[in-house]
């Protein structure tokens, strides 16, 4: 069953309020795929903090319109799930961890800053680390020059106590 005028006018401005907050937008084509599967992959995605909205191309195409993804609108065709995130590298990888276990989502563009991505664009995206692990890494990046001094402050008085007990030793011995 078809969607009314007004059910299309929501669908096209709730893609369009996300695609206006999103980074990036991934397609893929979801043909093969068993319910289970992009429940998984909804679930996955939503997670990951992801939208994943099967659309029809002609309200994608609309919604699309002024935003950064309209270069995306030439290769809308078929049945194809769209991903999209505040996080540019979320939704490739999303997309790219569930297509490695199942072959029958096959990723087929991606845009990001009004520019169409390549399928390399794409994996290499989906290959980056995420915004927590890269804070992770600049956090301990600037945490270990401090952890290697307070552990030098500690080699001075250790020092001391080993060349004691060596003394001691030595003493006790003679």
């Amino acid at each position: 069953m078809g969607l009314n005028l007004e059910q299309k006018k929501a669908v096209v401005a709730e893609v369009s309020e996300v695609a206006s907050a999103a980074e990036a937008a991934i397609v893929a084509e979801y043909r093969g795929l068993t319910v289970a599967q992009m429940s998984d992959l909804r679930r996955n995605a939503r997670n990951a903090g992801v939208t994943v909205r099967v659309v029809k191309n002609t309200l994608a195409r609309r919604a699309f319109e002024g935003t950064d993804f309209e270069c995306l609108n030439e290769r809308l065709g078929g049945p194809l799930a769209l991903a999209m995130s505040e996080d540019p590298a979320a939704a490739a990888k999303a997309l790219h961890d569930f297509a490695k276990d199942n072959e029958a989502l096959k990723i087929k563009a991606g845009a990001m800053g009004g520019k169409l991505l390549s399928d390399a664009e794409i994996v290499a995206l989906a290959k980056l680390p995420t915004r927590d692990e890269l804070l992770g890494k600049l956090a301990g990046t600037m945490q270990a020059p401090i952890q290697k001094f307070v552990q030098t402050l500690n080699e001075v008085p250790g020092s001391l106590v080993r060349v004691l007990a060596a003394i001691r030793d030595q003493k006790q011995a003679a």
